[in-house]
């Protein structure tokens, strides 16, 4: 799964539960659980992995800005931890290309990428429509919050 697709969807379960210390290890397991479910990937060679993975990183981190700002004040701390939490696991990818190894243990690596449920077909079919969903989720927890922040 995208990175992006996996802040969306932290930042949705942040704006949902607002507490940072309930975002965060929901944000990391739901990280896992995306991974699990079909989605695209297996490149078929290291340098379009690359183009992917940097265009990707730079999408997450632009989310995760917009979602900052667009969550309420209310929501703010849990939305960041929310997609803190989801973005992690995949920290690897870049602790790799940088400096050579991952921050994670061994064992969490292997488990990481036994899980993955990926296929090259997958981005019109899995990644758009998630993100799509992941957006009005997030987008109708914010509306909500700023109702209820009215009343």
């Amino acid at each position: 799964m995208l990175v992006t697709n996996h802040v969306l969807s932290g930042a949705a379960l942040g704006a949902a539960v607002r507490s940072p210390w309930l975002a965060f290890p929901l944000g990391f397991a739901s990280h896992l659980v995306l991974d699990a479910v079909p989605h695209w990937g297996r490149f078929e060679n290291p340098d379009r992995f690359m183009r992917v993975a940097v265009a990707d990183g730079l999408t997450g981190l632009a989310a995760m800005g917009a979602a900052a700002v667009a969550a309420g004040p209310g929501q703010r701390a849990g939305v960041v931890a929310g997609m803190a939490g989801a973005a992690l696991p995949d920290l690897n990818k870049p602790a790799l290309v940088f400096f050579g190894r991952s921050p994670f243990p061994a064992r969490f690596d292997d488990f990481h990428g036994r899980i993955q449920d990926e296929a090259p077909t997958r981005f019109r079919t899995h990644e758009v429509p998630a993100a799509a969903a992941f957006v009005g989720a997030f987008a109708a927890l914010c509306l909500l919050g700023a109702r209820s922040r009215r009343r």
